[in-house]
């Protein structure tokens, strides 16, 4: 099983990039919010990975950080919700929002996602509810899903107590300004750790833009 890849991103495909490691190239499914997509040719790229398996197939799918891999997997142990369904909530939502919206029963929020209906959201709501606090510790109603997980790289921003609010807030600040989600996600992660509020980093974040 291929837990993570490590290399050089070699290429932006349709839904998927190609990292060289090692001299070997990887095509790697990854979210379309992916922060691998603002990357260039020849940077960097750790992607946590999924290995799916079908008769006939056999692919990856990459994420960020643990804490939307973890996501990934309890979505795709759905019946009926495949990984194309899994990538789909993921790409248009934060983990932090798919877990509330799944915490909190709001199966229309899950609908948000290209190819989800309601059945198929209630159906996840369903199986997932009471799973999703077990995996994702911390999640209440003002609190944000990553704060106290061990997430790795996604829930490490700015490195603050409380840190991950400030940091979901502001993206969703930024995205009702008319800024699209990777470059909001783009801008905060630019933003260094002088910000206590979320006023401050949203000015920040603008700033950078």
């Amino acid at each position: 099983m291929i837990a993570y890849i490590y290399g050089t991103l070699l290429e932006k495909l349709e839904s998927s990039v190609v990292i060289d490691t090692g001299g070997v190239g990887y095509e790697v499914f990854v979210p379309t919010n992916s922060h691998v997509w603002l990357k260039g040719k020849g940077d960097e790229a750790v992607l946590h990975t999924a290995q799916i398996f079908k008769e006939d197939d056999a692919s990856l799918y990459g994420f960020e950080d643990r804490a939307s891999l973890r996501l990934f997997r309890l979505l795709i142990s759905v019946s009926g919700v495949g990984a194309k369904a899994g990538m789909a909530i993921l790409s248009a939502l934060t983990v932090d929002e798919a877990v509330r919206a799944i915490a909190f029963e709001d199966a229309a929020m899950l609908t948000r996602a290209q190819g989800i209906g309601k059945k198929g959201a209630e159906r996840i709501v369903l199986e997932l509810r009471d799973k999703v606090e077990g995996v994702f510790a911390g999640i209440a109603g003002t609190g944000g899903v990553l704060a106290g997980t061990d997430l790795g790289g996604g829930g490490e921003v700015g490195g603050k107590a409380g840190a991950p609010d400030i940091v979901t807030e502001t993206i969703n600040v930024l995205m009702s300004l008319g800024i699209s989600r990777s470059e909001a996600s783009q801008a905060v992660l630019n933003v260094k750790d002088d910000y206590a509020t979320v006023e401050d980093c949203v000015r920040l974040a603008l700033k950078g833009l």
